[in-house]
């Protein structure tokens, strides 16, 4: 289980006079300082899967990075399975599979390669490892390309690889950042059953996402995040009946109402 209580986070902003007017207009700036997160709470059972949603700009990926330990919150708590993430990131790493909006890989290293490093560094050993990566391959359908320099791979083939390297550890809790931006019908379904793989197995699953579909076809719950703040955190049966007709409205609805 995953909890997040009152996160906040706020940037400095280095030249005020270089922002643009819909981001002066922004009530998160204040003086000198853009606060990206102001109070985001949610929770996130074993076995469900939490959608995150927010225009953009919301504070959607700052709260994911807070999250996967990449950031340090100026306030709030992170709780997994008990651990503390903010005075324990060490600890909390090893629990947590990130993929970021930008795949990362490196080009020069084979799609085994840059799964097989990052085992490593959580201390694998080359047994596990490779045994990890073979199950991977089936279940995302890489083996086509895993021994291919990751530096000519298709977006499809970067985010295969790139969601395989944040879960080789087999963690605790997932998070993803946007996992199907960019990929076509067949590459994202293999993403969302994968998806559905980590729920059946009973690992949290919280990613952001602007495709309300796969809210629909995936999600327990759901978080809804406008200039900062959590508008919206409950079931996803509860964020459906927020308006009648569409996911579309009920989303409208939970940002109008909150603006």
């Amino acid at each position: 289980m995953i909890e997040i209580s009152n996160l906040a986070k706020k940037f400095a902003v280095e030249n005020p006079k270089k922002l643009s007017d819909q981001e002066k207009k922004d009530p998160r700036l204040k003086g000198r300082f853009f606060h990206s997160v102001q109070d985001v709470s949610f929770y996130c059972e074993s076995g469900e899967v939490l959608g995150l949603l927010g225009p953009n700009g919301a504070g959607k990926t700052t709260t994911l990075r807070m999250l996967s330990t990449a950031l340090t919150p100026d306030s709030g708590e992170i709780i997994i399975n008990g651990t503390n993430v903010v005075t324990k990131p060490v600890v909390a790493r090893q629990m947590i599979g990130f993929l970021s909006g930008s795949t990362g890989l490196y080009g020069r290293l084979t799609g085994r390669e840059n799964i097989a490093y990052f085992g490593q560094l959580h201390g694998m050993s080359e047994e596990q490892i490779g045994a990890k990566i073979s199950e991977l391959a089936d279940i995302l359908d890489m083996h086509t390309f895993l021994d291919r320099r990751s530096e000519n791979f298709s977006t499809g083939m970067k985010q295969k690889t790139a969601i395989a390297r944040a879960v080789v550890h087999d963690p605790k809790v997932v998070i993803l950042d946007e996992p199907t931006t960019g990929l076509d019908i067949m590459a994202a379904q293999t993403v969302l059953d994968f998806i559905r793989r980590l729920k059946d197995q009973g690992v949290p699953v919280i990613f952001s996402t602007h495709h309300l579909d796969e809210v629909a076809e995936l999600c327990d719950r759901v978080t809804v995040i406008h200039h900062g703040k959590t508008h919206f955190s409950d079931s996803f049966d509860a964020f459906k009946a927020q308006a009648e007709g569409s996911l579309h409205k009920s989303f409208m609805h939970v940002i109008n109402q909150g603006a």
